[in-house]
């Protein structure tokens, strides 16, 4: 069976039942889905691209930084409004949503890390949100992430428990993290937490599926197992895929379900392809990629000026001739495509890495 006769699987962004069911096929078929963070449309066009020539699905995320981004660092954020946030991940999601289907491809348009100081961003977006829904039966944006596991885990599941019951009405997916993933990402230093709290229990994750289950069950868990955000040599992270299986066993003895959970693996740029493996089999559904993917970005530009360098010191002279112009080497359009196609490559590879390739 192939993800086109997937119920509600169409070109273009998927909400609702359409979404929930490509992850449900996802992890009954041993692939997951990678989520790219964005900050511009060039990256989402990147994303869209790998996405079209591989005829698979992706994931488009945006952080609070990425978001501001995307509208310009220029505008108005304030603290504990986070204006310009709101904004930019409004307008990455209309800008797929006008994109995704002349691509052919299932898209599924996700706000990434809310850390509970960004709480505004979120209620910002779920306003944006219900206002789409009015006009057209669907959520702006497939799904959202809580990112709240710097709270205490009661507090973390009751927000994520509130958050749900106003999501749910829209057939909307929740994120939710419980644990720590170390590491930096988009300004959150969890670089210094104890070892202790990047690895999370079979009690802790059940007690998520306790809290959420009752009001829907769409919704995933980024549980921690050693993860790590930002690059790293192999090996230098101490990754415990195997304890997502312990996780699942956990709940199925304790809901009489198969396997019940849902699982996200964050922190996935620089892992090995065996960790990768082993959280597949193990009911994970989406793997975050952002760190490989900017680097990916940078080199397609950095190779580009290395190898036209001579053109690109001025608007005129090059090694044909004093009045040669350059104009063709330095327009932006030659160099962000450079960037384009090697970010678009590594997305592939991201792809292959999950499985989610025709076979």
């Amino acid at each position: 069976m192939s993800f086109w006769e997937v119920p509600g699987v169409k070109a273009g962004v998927l909400t609702g039942e359409g979404a929930w069911n490509l992850l449900k096929f996802a992890k009954a078929n041993g692939f997951a889905i990678p989520a790219f963070n964005c900050t511009t449309t060039s990256s989402v066009n990147a994303v869209l691209e790998a996405g079209k020539d591989l005829n698979r699905p992706v994931i488009i995320q945006v952080s609070e930084g990425g978001a501001a981004f995307f509208t310009g660092k220029s505008l108005p954020n304030e603290k504990g409004v986070l204006q310009a946030s709101i904004l930019g991940a409004v307008c990455c999601a209309h800008y797929v949503r006008q994109v995704a289907p002349a691509y052919g491809i299932p898209v599924l348009m996700h706000s990434d890390h809310c850390a509970k100081k960004l709480l505004p961003w979120f209620d910002g977006m779920l306003e944006a949100d219900e206002a789409f829904f009015a006009a057209h039966k669907e959520p702006l944006f497939s799904s959202h992430m809580l990112d709240l596991s710097e709270e205490p885990d009661e507090e973390n599941i009751a927000i994520c428990a509130k958050y749900l019951k106003r999501m749910a009405p829209m057939n909307q997916i929740l994120e939710m993290e419980i644990g720590i993933t170390g590491g930096v990402e988009d300004g959150v230093d969890n670089s210094g937490v104890s070892k202790e709290k990047l690895y999370s229990t079979p009690e802790d994750v059940f007690a998520v599926y306790e809290g959420l289950n009752p009001i829907s069950e769409k919704f995933t868990i980024a549980a921690a197992f050693g993860n790590v955000h930002g690059v790293y040599k192999p090996g230098n992270v101490k990754l415990q895929p195997e304890l997502l299986a312990k996780f699942q066993e956990y709940a199925t003895q304790k809901t009489g379900k198969e396997n019940p959970l849902f699982f996200v693996f964050h922190g996935g740029s620089g892992s090995e392809k065996s960790d990768i493996a082993t959280a597949l089999a193990s009911g994970v559904v989406k793997m975050n990629v952002d760190t490989d993917t900017q680097w990916a970005y940078w080199e397609g530009l950095l190779n580009f000026y290395k190898s036209k360098e001579a053109y690109l010191q001025g608007q005129i002279g090059n090694p044909e001739g004093p009045d040669k112009p350059n104009k063709s080497y330095y327009d932006p359009r030659k160099w962000v495509r450079e960037s384009e196609i090697t970010m678009t490559k590594r997305v592939k590879e991201s792809c292959a890495d999950l499985s989610n390739i025709n076979k």
